[in-house]
């Protein structure tokens, strides 16, 4: 059962009970991969889109010279390519970054649930546009914002995005990320992003222990990283 799907959609508005019956239909058979493997190449062209059922993986890009790029971090309950229903060509690869469990949902169920279920539809298509707004932020942090702001600006979205599928409960979530990995997302240099993840940890905002990171004082990485969560879309509402 799609539970995190579910929980991540029913924040956002209502579903039907027939809608969800729908949904936990359209998911295929989870397997499970283990960390570090690719899902998805850049140039596939698949015919299903992925679910995350649990652990986490990366959206990312690679250049020839090997540096790679990450521009998003999928948790349980998010498609790391819905959007391959219509673009059909990959430009980019998806990698777990953890032990993970991963289902299909075919190209053509999708298309019968657009055909026959608007609503559902909508829904969908409002992941994937929370996808592109979490995009936007990430790349205006990257851009205007300095590495320490940034950095907190991840830390508050992750707690954010956890706490709100349950994964995680008080001040505590998971960021299972190297120091190579975490600087992929940042775009900076492994040593550039050890001095901000210490003068993070200085700063007595965050406890970052291994994968677990807990916030001692959000007020205070709340204003580090500028964070307002508008635009992670969590109001409910009719859609």
């Amino acid at each position: 059962m799609p539970e995190f799907l579910i929980r991540k959609i029913e924040l956002r508005d209502r579903l039907s009970d027939e809608e969800k019956r729908v949904l936990i239909a359209a998911v295929g058979t989870p397997k499970e991969v283990l960390a570090h493997q690719d899902i998805v190449r850049e140039g596939d062209r698949p015919t299903y889109s992925t679910l995350v059922m649990r652990g986490f993986t990366s959206r990312q890009q690679v250049l020839s010279g090997g540096e790679r790029q990450i521009t998003a971090i999928h948790i349980p309950g998010d498609f790391v390519d819905l959007h391959s229903f219509l673009i059909k060509t990959m430009d980019h690869g998806v990698r777990t970054l953890t032990p993970c469990t991963i289902a299909p949902v075919k190209h053509e169920t999708l298309r019968e649930i657009t055909a026959n279920y608007p609503h559902l539809a909508r829904l969908l298509w409002l992941m994937t546009l929370i996808d592109a707004a979490i995009h936007r932020r990430w790349l205006t942090a990257m851009g205007r914002q300095s590495a320490l702001g940034q950095t907190a600006h991840l830390l508050c979205e992750m707690c954010i995005r956890q706490k709100e599928i349950g994964l995680s409960s008080g001040s505590a979530f998971l960021m299972p990320l190297s120091q190579a990995r975490l600087a992929d997302v940042l775009g900076l240099s492994t040593v550039h992003t050890n001095r901000v993840v210490r003068e993070l940890r200085e700063s007595a905002c965050v406890e970052w222990q291994g994968e677990q990171v807990t916030v001692k004082s959000w007020d205070r990485l709340k204003e580090l990283a500028e964070f307002d969560a508008t635009y992670l879309s969590l109001q409910n509402e009719p859609r």
